[in-house]
C-alpha cells in the first residue's frame, strides 16, 4: 500500500497547492492513505473552522499538527468534533483532542497516526519518546501500519526517535522546519524515515512568511507582525510504500511539486 505525507500547509497558498495537486497524486501514485498536517493553515497560524472545512473536502483520512494547533481560539471544539484532527500526544492530560487516529483505507486496511512535538528548542512537554511507547504498547497489535508525524525543530531529535521507533512502525515524519530534507530512506528495520518532509506553501520568503517582515524582527529584536508570503509556491510531501502485512517500509520518495501562484 501507498500513503502520502503532505508537510506543512501554510496560509492560502499551501491551501490552494494542496487542492490542486492531492486528487491527481492520489490517482496516479495509486495512494491509499493522505495524511496532511495542517497546523499552519489558517493565515500561517492554527486552523479555524471554515479553513478545516475547507481542506476536510478533499480526500484525506488524517490531519496533524504542532505546536501552533492552539493559536486558534476555537479549536478546542474543533479537535472534539473532528477525529481526524490529531493535536500532539505529548502534551498534558486535560487537553482536548487525541495525538492518536485509527482510520482504515478503502481496502479495510488499519493505520495509525501518531503526532508528536519535540522537546528540544520547544516547550517541556511530556518525552516524546515515553509516549510514543506508551501509544505503541496500548495499540491494537492487529493495527501494522503506522505513521508517526513527530513536529520537532533539532535535526537530532528527530533522527534519534527515527532510530528509536526503527522496526516498530511504518515511518517516522518530520515537521516543523518548514525545510525540506534530502535524507529520505529506509532505517534498517523498515521504518520510512525523512527529517523534515517541508511545507506546502510559498516558498519565495523565509519558511513561509514574508522575507522582509522576518528580517524586520531579527534586525529590530521586536514583534514585528508576520504575514504568509505568496511567490514560489510549492507542495511538500513524501510517498512511503509500506508492506500492510508486516507494517514495514519498502521505499519512500521526496516529492517537491510547483503549484500556481498563491
Amino acid at each position: 500500500m501507498r500513503i502520502l505525507f503532505v508537510g506543512d500547509l501554510i496560509g492560502r497558498p499551501g491551501r490552494r497547492a494542496l487542492a490542486r495537486h492531492l486528487g491527481p497524486l492520489v490517482d496516479e501514485r495509486r495512494i491509499d492513505y493522505v495524511i496532511v498536517n495542517v497546523e499552519n493553515a489558517a493565515g500561517g497560524f492554527g486552523v479555524t473552522a471554515d479553513v478545516l472545512a475547507e481542506i476536510a473536502e478533499q480526500p484525506i483520512d488524517c490531519m496533524t499538527t504542532g505546536n501552533h494547533v492552539w493559536d486558534k481560539k476555537e479549536i478546542d471544539g474543533l479537535l472534539e468534533r473532528e477525529p481526524r484532527l490529531l493535536r500532539p500526544a505529548n502534551y498534558p492530560e486535560g487537553n482536548p483532542g487525541s495525538g492518536l487516529h485509527v482510520g482504515e483505507t478503502a481496502a479495510g486496511v488499519k493505520v495509525a497516526t501518531i503526532n508528536l512535538e519535540g522537546q528540544v528548542f520547544m516547550r517541556q512537554l511530556d518525552s516524546p519518546f515515553r509516549v510514543a511507547d506508551r501509544l505503541l504498547a496500548a495499540l491494537d497489535p492487529e493495527v501494522r501500519v503506522i505513521v508517526v508525524d513527530f513536529h520537532a525543530e533539532a535535526t537530532s531529535e528527530k533522527q534519534a526517535m527515527g532510530r528509536h521507533l526503527d522496526s516498530r512502525v511504518s515511518a517516522v515524519l518530520g515537521t516543523h522546519t518548514h525545510v525540506p530534507t534530502a535524507d529520505e530512506r529506509i532505517l534498517p528495520g523498515g521504518t520510512a524515515f525523512q527529517t523534515d518532509v517541508g511545507m506546502t506553501g510559498p516558498y519565495d520568503g523565509v519558511i513561509g512568511f514574508r522575507a522582509d517582515r522576518v528580517v524586520q524582527r531579527f534586525l529590530l529584536q521586536t514583534p514585528v507582525p508576520f504575514e504568509v508570503a505568496r511567490g514560489d509556491v510549492r507542495l511538500a510531501a513524501a510517498v512511503v510504500e509500506v508492506d500492510e502485512a508486516t507494517g514495514r517500509a519498502g521505499a519512500i520518495e521526496r516529492l517537491l511539486l510547483p503549484a500556481a501562484e498563491g
